[in-house]
């Protein structure tokens, strides 16, 4: 089990630096290509390459009622309604504030691991979670700002509820794989945000996907963002606490900070330092500490099979 534990934080570490380098692309192209536009097109791009590897798998695909219903959820709540919370609540806010206010994720996610999984509630996690969310602080400041910054906290709360929820639903999945977890969620959201783009047919037509930047851009938000990202996160779930998973997800400040100002020049204060220690600190000892019962031990080696 240890070694599956330490496997299940090196997938979503894998997934949170990805998720981290993704802000900076983000950054390149948000003139370019709209927010509901980048989402939409990057889980098509990501489907491309998710059922051509599943075909080259040769992945034994089934129907259960209920890991599908699941699923569906999962698609709905997780890769539909939080990731347009976000590009919501970001906008009418900024960066910073939803840095700070989806840092609350692993604290959502450790409610709905009680609530739902009936994982133990202990001083550790509660400290760890404290400390990564003081860190995320430290990393990007504490400047609440923005056009309508009230609704953009209520969105990006929106988020951060929704996120947890989805990725605490991803371990009652039981006979599917993380990759058809994946494929069968992200169809579900581009189902739900096609009638969107419909409605605004212009700006897609306007992108210009011939552009160099925009075309690489697209393909690492898709190929790499969304299809490996995204597997190794559930990937990941599937074998580390829903408590302690939730931690790894304040990663990505610390590689949206560090890329931002390596590639776009952008400031970093000695609160970095401070605050990635703090934030590596606290997901080392939740993982070091986090204890599995009988019964996620059983659900870990389910659907272990990228």
């Amino acid at each position: 089990m240890k070694s599956k534990k330490f496997l299940g934080s090196i997938y979503l570490i894998i997934a949170s630096v990805i998720w981290g380098a993704m802000f900076v692309v983000v950054k390149v192209i948000v003139d370019e290509v709209r927010p509901i536009q980048l989402v939409w097109l990057e889980y098509l791009i990501s489907l491309v390459f998710l059922i051509g590897y599943s075909a080259l798998k040769r992945e034994k695909w089934h129907i259960n009622w209920r890991d599908l219903r699941l699923i569906f959820w999962i698609g709905l709540i997780g890769n539909t309604i939080s990731l347009v919370a976000q590009e919501a609540g970001t906008g009418l806010a900024n960066a910073q504030t939803a840095s700070v206010i989806t840092s609350t994720i692993p604290a959502f996610m450790i409610i709905f691991g009680w609530l739902i999984l009936k994982e133990s509630l202990d001083k550790v996690k509660v400290f760890s979670v404290i400390m990564a969310m003081l860190g995320v602080v430290l990393i990007v400041g504490l400047k609440m700002s923005g056009s309508n910054v009230v609704m953009g906290i209520l969105l990006l709360l929106l988020t951060s509820v929704t996120w947890a929820l989805m990725s605490v639903l991803i371990k009652k999945v039981r006979t599917y794989s993380s990759l058809q977890i994946t494929i069968m969620s992200t169809i579900v959201a581009v189902v739900c945000l096609t009638p969107f783009i419909l409605s605004d047919m212009k700006s897609l037509i306007s992108i210009n996907f011939l552009d160099p930047k925009v075309f690489l851009s697209l393909l690492y938000v898709g190929a790499v963002s969304t299809s490996v990202a995204y597997v190794m996160w559930n990937k990941g779930l599937k074998v580390i606490s829903a408590s302690s998973s939730g931690l790894f997800y304040l990663i990505q400040p610390i590689v949206g900070s560090f890329l931002g100002w390596l590639m776009l020049g952008e400031q970093i204060s000695f609160g970095f330092l401070i605050g990635s220690i703090m934030i590596l600190a606290s997901v080392w000892v939740s993982v070091k500490f986090d204890g599995s019962s009988p019964e996620e031990a059983r659900l870990a080696s389910a659907g272990n099979n990228i």
